[in-house]
Formats: C-alpha cells, structure tokens, sequence
C-alpha cells in the first residue's frame, strides 16, 4: 500500500498533506500520533466520490456563517468554481476564528495572532467577500433575496446556511446578573481573560468539555475553578460512569474542584453574581460564573423563510435544505435526525454542502461523532456510543488511565481512551467503516489484544 499523502488530525480535523503526519497539529497542538492516514472521497465513509460538474458555476454563492462550516464552504467552492461570486456574511466582527481554540488561548498555549482561520489578504486573494459584523435578518427563498441587519439585500443563485448555534442559558433564578458568561465566542473569551486577572474564583455551571478546558486553562493562570455537573459524573453524554470518574481524577489533579451531582438552585447577587447555591444548601461563592450547559442551533433565519426545520435545519444526505438551491452545513444542520455540534462534521459538512452547491454533486453518509480534550494536561478521546443498552464493554483501568472498547453485537460502536489514546485513529476507522470483531470476541480478546490490532499498520 501506497503512503497516504494526506494526514488528518483525530481531534480538530485539520488535514496535513505530505509523506508524513507533522510532529504537532498547527490548529490545536494534537500531537504526531493523533494523526490519521486520509484520503477524501470513496476512501471514507462520511463522504462519497464527487462527481465532476457538466458545468462550471459561475454565479452567486452567498454563505450565511464565518464558523469553520461557512469558511470551509467558500474554500471549496472556489476551488472548482473559480468564477464564482462568492460572499460570507459572518456575524462576529473581525475575522473568523478557530472557535475550539478559545480554551487554548484563555490557558494561553496560543496568542491573538495565531487564532484567525485566515489572515485578511487570504480573502482578497480568493476573492471571496467578507461581509463581518453583519447578519442575516430575513430570506426569500422565492425571490433568492437576502436582507441583511445594516439594511443591505444580497442577491443569490446558490445559498449556504451555516450560522451555528448559541449557548443555552437556563432559566435559573439570577441568570440575569453581571458577571455570569457563557464561552463561545473571540469576545466571551475576552472577558473571560480580563476577568482571571482580578484571580477571583471562577465557577463553571456544567460539565462538559468546554467548561473543562476553560478550567483547566484558568488554573494555569493561577485562577481557583469549580466545575459543578448536574449529572453523576463529567461529560455524562460522552463518557460512561467509569471514565467520567477517572477523569475527575485527573481533574482535581490539577486543582480544579469538582462537584457532581450538583442540581443548581439560584445564583445570587445583588447586581453582581456573587455566589451559586445548590439544592442541597451548598454554596459556592464566585468572582465570574461561566454557564456552559450546551448549545442551541441558530433556526430563527430558515424557520421565518418557511424551511423545514426541526431541531435543525433538516438536510439530506446531500446537505440540501427544503429550499430550492439552499443547502446547510454545520451545527445548524440537522442530517438524518443527527446534529452533530462539533468542529471535524462541521468542516466535513461545509466542504459537501459547497460541492453540492457548485453542481460536484457528492453525499454525506454521517460520521462517529468523536471529543477530545486539548487543555486539561491529559489526552482524552471519546468516539461514538459509551453508554446504552445492548452495549459490550471491554475495558481496562490502570495507572490513572481508563481504556474501553464498547460492542454491538460484533460491530465496535465506541471507544473512550483515556491517557493512552494511540488506537483513537483506528477505533474511529472502526466505527466508520464497521469493522467485525466477531473472531476477536469470539477468541476472548482482551482490551490489549484490540488496541495492538487497532494500531497495526494498515
């Protein structure tokens, strides 16, 4: 077998092109052997061969979203139509950004600069408009009229709809104080710094990856962190009890406070938040309180345009909305009752939704969803299901970390590596491509046994 020319990052999705994976990850600092073999098309599953356009497209492709959906989608489709009037109305000022890079740059791994997709003239060289600080406010489908905050109207031929999704804020009694914040955009990380360096202590209402990487990069800066999760244990969607244990380990290993279990009741304040309480009486007083309690998929603009639209903006396997010509990408997409909300489908998403928009016609087949921790000091990999019924688990806890293999029948479903990661790329191609493991558990193999063969050389 030939080798691959093309590397991909397990945890951002970032390609490498070469003879070899790179020693770091220029996006998110994944090391060499986070990198997988990739070849697009026909060699993974997530997408099929495009088809070669009978015609060129030479009009109007209007990207509503400067998230890695919108970019990706313009990248492209200027590739294969290099005629084409390309815009991206982007609703944040400035450039767009490498939005699962915030957590690194509050721990401070990475600097202002190094946080931009692109740099301005990129842009101007792929004559692709950048419309910042501007958002999309009403869509006719019919008359393929878009109109924009500042009163202006974008005309289009082919529209891509990727404008993402926005924090959840629950609705809990003082919710509505100053200095609570969610973490999602350059700005909320801006604030987030500006607070650490008053070092009062920050509390993180949820659990999930988010919260703590944002912790994590806090505690670098010498700033006291709680995390409180309401469920049993940390990342509860992608990690069974078992792991999500170990990783709380591994937390307080580095300062950070966890409470699980912990069922918010008020936060309270007179015009600042000063302190959360819980429903069992705990209190937690706070300098900065940080809501991270998931994210909702921006709807609003295709629901008033009479698209169909359920939790997302429901798309089919070739991304196309119920629009004529109007397709979506991204955490606003909904494909096949399944939104993802993560940065490696969003950029798959965005580079289909494009082909398809220019007449390359390709599908989108869905793919593992898959997490990883950047910031905490430990690698952590979650990939596909971890929990449920019907699920065989093969798993082995040693030396702090946590590895399980988890089996439907004799398909492997998912896998969680936690301090060890080395099989991540081959537990995800598993998954992708289905792999039986009927021999393998039929021989009693034990978690080393499916690890070496998930890392042997292909």
């Amino acid at each position: 077998m030939a080798p691959a020319r093309a590397w991909r990052c397990v945890v951002c999705g970032y390609i490498h092109h070469g003879d070899g994976p790179p020693d770091e990850c220029p996006v998110c600092g994944a090391k060499r052997d986070d990198f997988e073999p990739f070849e697009a098309g026909p060699a993974s599953s997530a997408v099929t061969a495009p088809h070669e356009p009978t015609t060129v497209f030479s009009g109007r492709l209007v990207i509503i979203g400067g998230g890695i959906a919108g970019v990706t989608a313009a990248e492209e489709a200027r590739k294969t139509a290099p005629d084409a009037d390309i815009a991206i109305v982007s609703g944040e000022p400035g450039l767009p950004y490498y939005r699962l890079n915030l957590t690194r740059l509050i721990a401070g791994e990475i600097t202002e600069a190094e946080l931009p997709l692109h740099p301005a003239e990129w842009y101007d060289e792929q004559h692709i408009r950048l419309l910042a600080g501007r958002r999309a406010v009403a869509l006719e489908p019919v008359a393929r009229r878009l109109h924009l905050d500042d009163g202006a109207v974008l005309s289009y031929d082919r529209l891509i709809l990727a404008p993402g999704a926005r924090p959840v804020v629950p609705p809990l009694p003082g919710a509505d104080l100053e200095g609570i914040r969610t973490l999602r955009t350059h700005e909320d990380a801006a604030h987030i710094l500006e607070a650490a360096k008053r070092r009062a202590p920050f509390v993180f209402i949820g659990g999930g990856i988010l919260a703590l990487e944002a912790a994590a990069g806090l505690r670098r800066r010498g700033v006291e962190t709680a995390v409180l999760e309401r469920a049993t244990h940390l990342m509860a969607r992608q990690l069974n009890e078992r792991g999500g244990r170990a990783l709380e380990r591994h937390a307080a290993a580095t300062g950070i406070r966890v409470v699980t279990s912990a069922r918010v009741a008020a936060i309270v304040g007179a015009r600042d938040a000063e302190e959360i309480r819980l429903e069992d009486g705990r209190r937690f007083p706070a300098g900065a309180i940080i809501i991270s309690a998931g994210v909702r998929p921006h709807v609003e603009l295709a629901c008033s345009a009479g698209l169909r639209v359920a939790n997302g903006i429901v798309v089919d396997d070739r991304l196309r909305a119920s629009g004529a010509d109007i397709f979506a990408a991204g955490d606003a997409a909904e494909h096949r009752g399944m939104l993802y909300g993560t940065w490696d489908p969003a950029r798959f998403q965005g580079q289909i939704a494009a082909w398809n928009a220019v007449g390359r016609e390709t599908e989108f087949g869905g793919v593992p969803p898959a997490y990883t921790l950047k910031v905490m000091g430990v690698r952590l990999f979650s990939v596909g299901e971890t929990s449920g019924v019907g699920l065989r688990a093969i798993e082995e806890e040693s030396d702090g970390g946590y590895r399980a293999f988890f089996f439907r029948g004799s398909e492997m479903v998912g896998a969680i590596l936690l301090g060890d990661t080395s099989a991540a790329a081959g537990a995800r191609r598993a998954i992708e491509f289905r792999e039986d493991f009927g021999a393998w558990l039929a021989k009693g193999a034990d978690i080393a046994d499916i690890a070496a063969h998930l890392t042997a050389p292909t």
